[in-house]
């Protein structure tokens, strides 16, 4: 069969999305694999430093709770095993969900799979196309991942194996693997997008509290096993490689794909195993305004991304001062703060330093408001509201103004999370602080959102790709900043560079201000010019 025959449309439609997104995050897998070893290894130069913080995070039961249990934190290889796996698995599993979900019952939802179907295709076989495009995606995203491990490991700081960064890649996309046919399977029972989302969703919260339970007592250690983020944890890659718990991985993932085939196969199409009602009733509430039309379709997203940074300087705040005690005494950390601008040290530096990483994140949910609003455009949503008696200039403003009311929400929620961690370590931080802290967070995703409303109104095909690629260059020179002198000139190309790590120094208001303007600025031209410019399909 040629590859590119009609007969293998959809594997290719599928696979030109899932691989643009899988090399997307391809990057920020490697690049936190290359961050983590890198990091510890200049941090951590010395048996001494190193066995103090085995001491100290070693028998940490909530650290290991929440990131699975920490082997060989005495070693390189033991301390970005255990770093990257307790992340990098449940970001993955979140991506891969959300794609098959999007891909899949999304793309039906959209009405575009009618299309396909007229060709010379059956609904099984579009499903199983589909399905080899996702596998497409995960390959991008290891082969991303492997290509900067395996790079990582020859330096001569580091020393991983080849093989042992190529296992490391391997137990990465385990989660992802995993949860890539959970999506699968919940696009052919749900009846939309978003139930489909709601029950893999579920699926993974289970998953992750029955790791949590486990990792919390060596007595339940056995319940890993019931858990495919057990399953990857299982592997131990770099710390005593275990092959054989990929097995379930792949009887999971070969067991869910084949059900979903099968109910693709015979069902309808737009039909669902799962009961809907063709005609809920209507919710008009908040439709009366471009701002409340950008409220409703903005609303889930924004309360996912505060939720979950509220969740993130949670754990930061519980774990500062431990974190603190464990890098106390170490020239090269005292000497990454001051690359970064800080100089108190204590749960403060430690702070300083995670709240920086935050404002990234922060700066990536500023990005996905441009995004969004590009992706109604591209979809041709926009066609028929603007055909109403709404102007441009009142859409746009509207969804920026609600995506710069998200990012300082975000930003605000997620000090004060740090404060209610801290202050039950006491860690002496305050709650003025802390506050400020989180709004020291908001000046680079403004300025962020600016930026990509400018892009926006003036190339609009390449506003999504500039402005998250604003944000993966800011992190990236920030990451290298913390660990090597650079050149100013590079230094101001990074847009976190610009506010300092507080609560480790106090903000830059100034430079806060700055930053801030210029958004605003860049969003007023943004919003003129796409005031005088005919609309953009996809």
């Amino acid at each position: 069969m040629p590859l590119d025959g009609p007969s293998t449309v959809v594997t290719r439609l599928t696979a030109r999305r899932a691989v643009r997104s899988g090399a997307i995050w391809g990057g920020v897998f490697g690049l936190y694999v290359a961050a983590s070893a890198a990091g510890y290894a200049t941090t951590y130069p010395t048996p001494a430093a190193r066995a103090r913080l085995a001491r100290t995070l070693g028998g940490n039961s909530g650290l290991a709770a929440l990131l699975g249990p920490a082997r060989r934190l005495d070693t390189v290889a033991g301390f970005t095993s255990w770093r990257t796996m307790g992340v990098l698995t449940v970001v993955g599993a979140i991506w891969a969900m959300l794609l098959a979900a999007r891909l899949l019952r999304g793309e039906e939802e959209e009405g575009r799979w009618e299309l396909l179907l007229s060709g010379r295709t059956t609904r099984g076989l579009a499903a199983a196309q589909a399905m080899a495009g996702l596998g497409a995606g995960l390959i991008t995203l290891w082969a991303e991942t492997a290509t900067v491990a395996v790079w990582v490991g020859w330096s001569g700081k580091v020393h991983f194996s080849t093989a042992g960064s190529l296992f490391l890649a391997t137990a990465l996309m385990a989660g992802a693997a995993a949860f890539l046919a959970v999506g699968a399977l919940t696009g052919q029972l749900a009846a939309t997008r978003r139930q489909a989302n709601g029950i893999a969703a579920g699926v993974l919260g289970v998953s992750f509290l029955i790791r949590m339970v486990a990792d919390s007592s060596a007595q339940l250690a056995w319940l890993r096993w019931a858990s495919p983020l057990g399953w990857a944890e299982e592997l131990r890659p770099l710390t005593g490689s275990r092959p054989v718990a990929l097995v379930p991985v792949v009887i999971w993932v070969a067991v869910l794909a084949t059900t979903a085939f099968v109910l693709a196969a015979k069902r309808d199409l737009g039909a669902s195993a799962l009961p809907s009602r063709d005609a809920p009733p209507p919710h008009t509430g908040l439709l009366g305004s471009p701002a409340g039309l950008a409220v409703r379709l903005t609303g889930p997203v924004a309360i996912g991304w505060i939720t979950g940074l509220a969740a993130l300087g949670l754990v930061l705040g519980l774990v500062a001062q431990t974190a603190a005690s464990a890098i106390t005494g170490s020239a090269s950390i005292e000497k990454a703060i001051r690359r970064l601008g800080g100089y108190r040290l204590g749960a403060a530096s430690y702070l300083g330093v995670a709240l920086v990483i935050a404002a990234a994140l922060v700066a990536f949910a500023a990005a996905g408001q441009v995004a969004a609003a590009r992706d109604e455009e591209a979809a041709g949503h926009l066609d028929h509201l603007l055909a109403r008696p709404v102007s441009r200039t009142r859409w746009l403003a509207a969804r920026l103004t609600i995506g710069a009311a998200l990012v300082i929400a975000a930003s605000v929620v997620t000090g004060l999370a740090a404060w209610v961690g801290a202050a039950t370590q006491h860690s002496g931080l305050g709650l003025g602080q802390l506050v400020q802290a989180g709004l020291n967070m908001a000046p680079p995703a403004l300025f962020v959102l600016g930026a990509g409303a400018l892009v926006y109104g003036v190339w609009p095909r390449a506003a999504t790709g500039a402005t998250y690629a604003l944000v993966a260059w800011s992190f990236l020179i920030e990451l290298v900043a913390s660990l090597v002198t650079t050149n100013r000139l590079l230094l101001d190309t990074s847009v976190l560079s610009h506010i300092t790590p507080a609560p480790a120094a106090n903000p830059d208001w100034t430079a806060a201000a700055w930053l801030t303007g210029l958004g605003v600025l860049g969003a007023a031209v943004g919003i003129i010019r796409f005031d005088r410019r005919d609309l953009a399909g996809a």
